[in-house]
């Protein structure tokens, strides 16, 4: 969760909710989404994006056909 996320002013107060609040910082920072690399390439130009659009109907007809 982004820190920007936190809207609300709360008190901890007591050693327990202190050591509660900060294992759950620390589970929640050892439980991170995995980030799986995608391959990409940026599209420069109308005649690029063009082509691109142009492949992907031409691939979605032949799955149509199947």
């Amino acid at each position: 969760m982004a820190t920007s996320s936190i809207t609300k002013n709360f008190v901890i107060s007591g050693k327990e909710q202190v050591e509660m609040f900060v294992n759950a910082i620390e589970e929640s920072a050892k439980n991170r989404p995995v980030q799986i690399p995608v391959s990409s390439r940026e599209i420069k130009g109308e005649t690029e994006l063009r082509e691109m659009m142009r492949l992907r109907k031409m691939k979605e007809r032949k799955n149509a056909g199947k």
